[in-house]
C-alpha cells in the first residue's frame, strides 16, 4: 500500500531542461541532444556528477564542462548550460502534489547544483519566489548538493525513505529519467517514468485509485 509519493523536480514537476538544452543546440548550431551526449559520458566522474554532489564549484564546472564538449568536437562553457536548467512549473502537477498531501506524504528527490536560488536552481527572484512556494508543499526535499549523493546512488533513495519515514516497498517515486527509476524500483519503490504530465497523472491516479485532477 503507498503512503508516501517521491518526486524529482525538474522535467516532472516543472518543464524538462531538456527542451532548453535542444533550443540552445539549435541556436548555436550544436548537433541536437549534445549537451545530453556530454552528461552521458561518464556519468559516475564528469563534471556534472561532481558538481551535483558538490565536490566541485561552479567555477570548476565552467572549465569542466568546457573541456569535456571540446572532447567531442564543440564548444559549450559550463556556466551556459546552468543558465538552462530552471523549467516552468506545470500547474497540473502542483495540483496533483495539494490533492496527494491530503491523504499522505510528498517528497522531492533531485539532483541539483549550488546555483540559482535554492533547489530550483532559479535565476530569476521572482522565478524562485514560484519555485519556492512549490518546493514548500512537500514534507522532504532532499537535494544532491546538499546531502552529497545523487541519483542514481541508491542511499539517496533510501535516505528519502528514511527522512519520510516510509519503507521503499511503501513508496512511490516518479522521475523523467528511467536511469534514476531502475534503483528505486531494486529497492521495492513503485516508479513511473514521467514522459508528459498527463501521462503521469494518470499512471499515479491507477496507482493510488483516487483521482488528480
Amino acid at each position: 500500500m503507498i503512503s508516501a509519493v517521491l518526486w524529482d523536480f525538474g522535467g516532472v514537476i516543472t518543464s524538462s531542461p531538456f527542451e532548453a538544452f535542444n533550443r540552445y543546440e539549435s541556436t548555436n548550431n550544436l548537433p541536437i541532444d549534445f549537451i545530453r551526449s556530454v552528461n552521458a559520458t561518464n556519468p559516475e566522474s564528469n563534471a556534472w556528477a561532481l558538481l551535483e554532489s558538490s565536490q566541485i564549484n561552479v567555477r570548476e564546472f565552467d572549465e569542466k564542462f568546457a573541456t569535456e564538449a571540446r572532447a567531442k568536437g564543440h564548444e559549450v562553457r559550463g556556466r551556459d548550460v546552468l543558465a538552462l536548467l530552471s523549467g516552468e512549473v506545470r500547474p497540473e502537477m502542483v495540483e496533483a502534489l495539494k490533492i496527494i498531501k491530503q491523504h499522505m506524504k510528498i517528497g522531492c528527490i533531485t539532483n541539483n547544483v549550488n546555483t540559482g536560488e535554492g533547489a530550483s536552481m532559479a535565476k530569476d527572484p521572482a522565478r524562485a519566489a514560484v519555485m519556492d512556494d512549490v518546493l514548500a508543499l512537500f514534507d522532504v526535499v532532499i537535494e544532491s548538493s546538499k546531502v552529497g549523493i545523487r541519483k542514481p546512488d541508491p542511499r539517496i533513495y533510501q535516505l528519502a525513505c528514511n527522512e519520510i519515514g516510509v519503507v521503499p516497498e511503501n513508496a512511490a517515486f516518479l522521475d523523467d529519467l528511467g536511469i534514476n527509476l531502475k534503483p528505486a524500483r531494486k529497492l521495492g519503490m513503485s516508479t513511473i517514468k514521467v514522459l508528459s504530465a498527463n501521462q503521469a497523472l494518470n499512471d499515479l491516479e491507477a496507482l493510488l485509485q483516487f483521482p488528480l485532477r
